[in-house]
């Protein structure tokens, strides 16, 4: 028995290419497939004519333009010559002109280019809830945002985001602003800049080669940095004159150099071996009324180990609802009995109550 085709050979009517569906390319619309378009002349009456393709804003399909080059060359027997090589010259120059060939134009139409106002809301809210190293705390970057930098370039389309439309933002920033918050300042524009990605590669749309020394970028020196601490009689005036839990916070923050939101934290379960060594794991949020799992930065997680005056130190204890257990009576009458240069001693390592 003659074994019969599962399927009809493509000469025969109802070929497979019949029934199969068109196929469609996957995600949005990319100028890295095309190969740019330098238009098709064709003669048409009397004219020479250029024809290519156009986008359309909220149209899937392009439109087919056609324009006017020069007028028809004939030859001795009445027939149109070909176009020449002026003539193609000319129809390539119509195309470039339309924005055929434009990346920006690309953007604009058919990605539907945002202002960089909206794509740094778009960021911010991508930056907080990103699996990988999300920021824990936006409250700067929206500072930054809402002070400077939106006010400035806000308005503009994230394509028209460069070197030289930063340049005046830094020079308004240089005369307020210390050298290293206006790279900072920076470093956030260049962050939203590249959060536009292509959603077929992942790549950002509009790729960057930021120069400081087009922008004129102040030069961080970290001799010249701002590192405010606080002077022996500073710190004691405030502990001499507060009592009770108030001065063992005072005396707490200078002997250890912990941050005040930090040291809001401390739990009984954070004083180790006997109440020498503290843990520093947690700190108070800047902007809520809540205990937050994280520092200020990875390198903040530590322990610190902690004598005053070659005795232990009793801790104070501030528990998750943010009330203070107890503070030893003991301490507070030998923190009142506590010279000048015992002070001098546990000051050193003050970071200026931070």
């Amino acid at each position: 028995m003659t074994p019969v085709s599962a399927f009809q050979s493509d000469d025969q009517s109802g070929i497979i290419a019949e029934a199969q569906p068109k196929r469609r390319r996957n995600g949005r619309k990319s100028m890295s497939r095309r190969s740019g378009q330098n238009g098709v002349v064709v003669i048409a009456g009397n004219w020479y004519r250029v024809r290519w393709r156009m986008d359309v804003e909220g149209q899937e399909k392009r439109i087919n333009m056609s324009e006017k080059v020069a007028p028809v060359v004939f030859d001795k027997n009445g027939e149109p010559k070909p176009p020449s090589t002026e003539v193609e010259r000319k129809a390539r120059e119509i195309v470039e002109k339309s924005g055929a060939n434009s990346e920006q134009r690309f953007n604009r139409v058919v990605l539907g280019e945002v202002s960089f106002r909206d794509q740094a809301k778009i960021y911010v809210r991508w930056a907080t809830t990103r699996y990988r190293e999300p920021i824990k705390n936006s409250s700067s970057v929206e500072a930054a945002l809402n002070k400077w930098i939106l006010p400035a370039i806000g308005d503009l389309s994230l394509g028209n985001v460069h070197n030289i439309t930063v340049k005046p933002l830094v020079t308004r920033m240089k005369k307020s602003l210390s050298a290293r918050t206006v790279n900072k300042y920076v470093e956030y524009i260049e962050q939203i800049v590249a959060s536009l990605k292509d959603g077929r590669t992942g790549e950002p749309i509009h790729p960057r080669k930021w120069d400081a020394r087009e922008m004129d970028l102040p030069v961080v020196k970290s001799k010249e940095q701002r590192r405010p601490t606080l002077k022996l009689t500073a710190v004691n005036t405030l502990v001499l004159g507060s009592e009770g839990d108030e001065q063992a916070l005072y005396v707490l923050l200078a002997a250890t150099g912990m941050r005040i939101s930090e040291a809001l934290a401390l739990e009984t379960k954070h004083f180790l071996n006997d109440c020498r060594t503290i843990q520093v794991c947690q700190q108070v949020d800047r902007e809520h009324p809540r205990i937050v799992r994280y520092l200020k930065t990875d390198a903040g997680f530590r322990e610190v180990d902690l004598v005053l005056g070659g005795r232990r130190v009793p801790p104070i204890i501030h528990c998750a609802q943010g009330q203070t257990a107890f503070c030893d009576p003991e301490w507070h009458s030998l923190l009142a009995q506590q010279s000048s240069a015992t002070l001098a001693d546990t000051t050193s390592r003050s970071d200026g109550n931070r």
